[in-house]
């Protein structure tokens, strides 16, 4: 088993219009005043009547870095928990080089639209001492579920830069915490400092265009109007790279990202 290892702009525009008072008897024009105020474009759902999307494979090639063993004796449930040993993978790549874990997600493009948030939560378990997922993709402003399924303690310590920190125990089989993320943000780390090799990657997205990669690195993100795409592809140990695409109406853009060795 592989353990991975990363407006309203309110112009208030005092246009004072001061009358000049005018002498003798004391006559007056009364002052005026007029506030402009400029509001950005209401945002709105995007036309999807002749969408398409993009789909493809993030690929690594070379020399995929060696994974080291985990020893988990510190912890008699988390041993018993596996019959085999556990490694941390800092790169997972199947048999024909597809990288797994990897988020996909368009960068920009997508302009003022506006999209609902899932009602359903997101779940990060621990399980046999392992985060699961060990990237998990999400919406601002979804709720988040942490769950530990595991007969030990956990503890979950998230730090985010955009969004509030928190370091909560979980020492009972079944519980949960749930928490919502309200600004978007990449890459944020999630670890147990009870057991020190946990880790997983949380991401925050405003917009519902995006997916991890899976066991063999291919990844679909449907229901994507038409238009001009910047995408972006993260890896925790690899970094960004970034891809323009063009999608045509009714068409899925084919994509391949590499990532060197």
């Amino acid at each position: 088993m592989k353990l991975r290892s990363p407006v309203f702009v309110l112009l208030l525009l005092p246009v004072v219009a001061l009358a000049a008072c005018g002498g003798g008897g004391g006559a007056s024009e009364e002052a005026s005043s007029t506030t402009a105020v400029e509001s950005a474009p209401a945002a709105s759902a995007p036309d999807l009547s002749d969408a398409g999307g993009v789909a493809g494979k993030v690929v690594f090639t070379g020399e995929v870095p060696a994974a080291e063993t985990i020893s988990m004796a510190a912890d008699p449930f988390c041993q018993a928990a596996h019959s085999g040993a556990v490694t941390n993978a800092p790169v997972v790549v199947d048999a024909d080089g597809g990288l797994a874990d990897a988020l996909v997600y368009i960068s920009d493009g997508l302009g003022n639209w506006s999209f609902p948030v899932p009602e359903e939560p997101a779940v990060l378990n621990q399980q046999g001492c392992i985060y699961h997922p060990h990237v998990l993709a999400v919406r601002a402003g979804q709720t988040v579920v942490f769950r530990n399924d595991d007969d030990t303690l956990h503890n979950i310590n998230v730090q985010p830069a955009a969004n509030p920190a928190f370091n909560t125990g979980q020492p009972i089989a079944g519980m949960t915490t749930e928490k919502v993320f309200e600004n978007p943000e990449i890459g944020i780390p999630a670890r147990c400092d009870v057991h020190p090799w946990m880790s997983a990657y949380l991401h925050v997205l405003a917009h519902p265009y995006f997916a991890v990669t899976g066991a063999d690195g291919s990844f679909t993100i449907p229901d994507l109007p038409p238009g001009e795409y910047v995408v972006s592809v993260w890896h925790e140990t690899l970094g960004t790279q970034t891809q323009q695409i063009t999608v045509d109406p009714g068409q899925t853009a084919e994509l391949t990202i590499t990532f060197g060795g």
